[in-house]
């Protein structure tokens, strides 16, 4: 069996030859990460990875975490994981050397990741949860706040994780009740449960550090009234030292469907009236705080659900070489003829090569958000920076709604690969679609991120980041109708392009006026046909880099790899791109039989 999780030769295509990434070695932020030295990293990401992360995904989802009154251990191979990973400097990748990060690229950074999650994200999520909440700390935090927590944090030594979800408030995160009381001292009381919060209790480090919102007493009602906190699971004194446990309770574990591996807790603050926190940021701003780190967040959920992807892919392809079953259809008559692999089928490569584009795609896309964050970094012009903040915060419902969709899709399509042998534990499939599944949930369901894309995203700055999307996408389609070959994608992609501008346009209106439940039933949809637009985009934006390769002479080695960007393309253009125009005409018509129908009629 196979014992990679992804494709290190599409993992470059995309640094070097998509998006360049060896060019930010151009400015002094970056000056370092030249291509040779982002290879490095990426080989070292592989091989710890592989050699080091990935026997404990089985093992984590077997062995799960274990709860004994307040206490709880994760899979016991995490712990060797998590050490090198630490003494690796892999948890603050992008962060500043000071806090002890490694100041990398946000590209680069992905292309790890990449191979990290990829092999165990039930345990990313202990690192990336950690990275996450320190990162508020090294934005909203006083210089003390910073002093006292960041360095642990980023280097792992402490771990970290964010608290918003309660039992009567969900994805309505004001209505809280969760209480803050001012002391004397400056710090406040805390007092309130929580659920659902992963990574809140565990067995990796000598301390937790709670990024908690909660609301201050006479505080205003829904999220205008919400303050964030830092409250440490062990209470950290002013010299840097671990004082007193801080009355930070777990209370009990979920049993999931999959993510055995990391924790999901049901947490009490404050239950014997000892808990403390201090502020993190203003007074009444903690939702402020929280939709500043949402994209982070919202990126590393697409990434997981990626993650699950890439890696069913890679082994369904490989099973499909090595599963010989039934005779290929040209020799069915032949009673002599032998049985074949499963990759010689038709219905089999149909559907490979279905995965084989997503994945392509999904790849581009997540770097290229990583690139855009990067280029804000080390662009001077603030037009530039706008333009490229724009562009993410419209990709990132996308990012995380539309790729985990199509993710679980992928997961489902390699467990059909192995038949029967997909739906049982001895191989990889049943748990890569089961872990996978939580990505359309958490962080926001992908309901939430179609909401999110139509009622904030379309009409942010009167539409001009939608428009900047559309732009860079026509640039992409004025280099290629100059290639020979793709001249038939540019033609299909400037449709489609056209088409969405005008289906946001009607929706986008829709939505502002006596029908605006009706364009709400459409937001997923909506969202669904923007991410297949921006599919297209990037299997262009590839396929026209791999043309002019084949075309000035392609190393032979080279010369599948280029030849199948061609194809996947040619697939998604001819197979999925004409029904998203079919689903953009139903967008169009925003009939309201979802909204209208009544709740009687719908049985039960």
């Amino acid at each position: 069996m196979v014992q990679y999780i992804a494709d290190r030769k599409d993992i470059d295509f995309v640094l070097h030859e998509q998006l360049q990434v060896g060019d930010l070695s151009k400015y002094d932020r970056y000056a370092e990460f030249n291509k040779k030295t982002v290879d490095l990293i990426v080989s070292e990401a592989r091989n710890l990875a592989i050699k080091e992360i990935l026997p404990t995904q089985r093992l984590g989802d077997q062995e799960g975490c274990t709860f004994d009154n307040g206490n709880v251990s994760v899979p016991e191979s995490f712990h060797k994981a998590y050490r090198l990973l630490k003494d690796g400097e892999w948890v603050a990748m992008t962060e500043d050397p000071e806090w002890g990060g490694q100041g990398m690229p946000i590209t680069v950074a992905m292309a790890a990741s990449d191979y990290f999650v990829g092999a165990n994200y039930a345990f990313m999520m202990y690192p990336g949860l950690t990275h996450g909440s320190g990162k508020l700390i090294q934005v909203f935090g006083t210089d003390k706040q910073k002093e006292l927590y960041l360095e642990k944090m980023y280097s792992g030594e402490w771990t970290g994780t964010m608290m918003l979800t309660e039992p009567q408030a969900g994805s309505d995160v004001g209505a809280l009740t969760t209480s803050a009381v001012k002391n004397d001292d400056g710090t406040y009381s805390i007092i309130g449960s929580k659920i659902f919060i992963s990574s809140g209790e565990h067995d990796l480090s000598e301390n937790i550090v709670h990024a908690v919102l909660a609301r201050i007493e006479n505080a205003p009602a829904g999220t205008k009234g919400i303050s964030l906190f830092l409250v440490p699971k062990i209470w950290i004194n002013d010299d840097g030292s671990l004082g007193d446990f801080n009355d930070v309770v777990c209370t009990g574990i979920e049993e999931k469907m999959g993510i055995h591996g990391n924790v999901t807790c049901s947490i009490t603050l404050g239950g014997k009236g000892k808990c403390r926190g201090t502020l993190l940021g203003e007074e009444n701003k903690g939702m402020r705080a929280m939709f500043l780190m949402m994209n982070e967040a919202r990126l590393l959920v697409g990434l997981q659900g990626f993650g699950c992807a890439s890696s069913a892919y890679m082994y369904a392809v490989d099973y499909a070489r090595e599963r010989v079953q039934g005779k290929n259809l040209l020799n069915m008559r032949d009673k002599d003829a032998p049985s074949v692999p499963i990759i010689q089928h038709p219905e089999g490569r149909r559907q490979l090569l279905m995965m084989k584009a997503y994945i392509e795609g999904m790849r581009s896309l997540l770097y290229y958000i990583g690139w855009c964050e990067d280029k804000i970094k080390v662009t001077h012009s603030e037009e530039e920076k706008d333009k490229y903040q724009g562009i993410i915060d419209v990709l990132i419902p996308i990012g995380k709604g539309y790729v985990t969709d199509r993710a679980f899709e992928v997961c489902n399509h390699g467990l059909q690969i192995y038949g029967g042998y997909g739906y049982i534990k001895d191989y990889p499939m049943e748990q890569l679609l089961r872990d996978c599944r939580i990505t359309m949930l958490y962080e926001g369901t992908n309901g939430i991120q179609a909401m999110d894309l139509l009622g904030r995203k379309l009409g942010m700055n009167k539409g001009k980041p939608f428009m900047d999307l559309l732009g860079e996408m026509g640039q992409t389609l004025a280099a290629a109708r100059g290639i020979s070959g793709l001249e038939d994608f540019a033609t299909k992609l400037e449709e489609a392009i056209n088409k969405l501008g005008e289906v946001a346009l009607h929706i986008g209106t829709t939505a502002f006026s006596n029908k605006i439940l009706n364009a709400f039933a459409f937001a997923y949809p909506f969202m669904e046909v923007t991410g297949d637009v921006i599919m297209a985009w990037m299997l262009l934006w590839r396929s026209s880099i791999a043309a002019l390769k084949l075309e000035k002479g392609a190393r032979k080695k080279d010369t599948a790899f280029y030849e199948g960007q061609l194809k996947s393309a040619e697939f998604f253009f001819n197979s999925i791109l004409p029904v998203t125009l079919g689903k953009m005409k139903t967008i169009r018509t925003t009939n309201g039989a979802a909204v209208e129908i009544s709740e009687d009629s719908f049985g039960g």
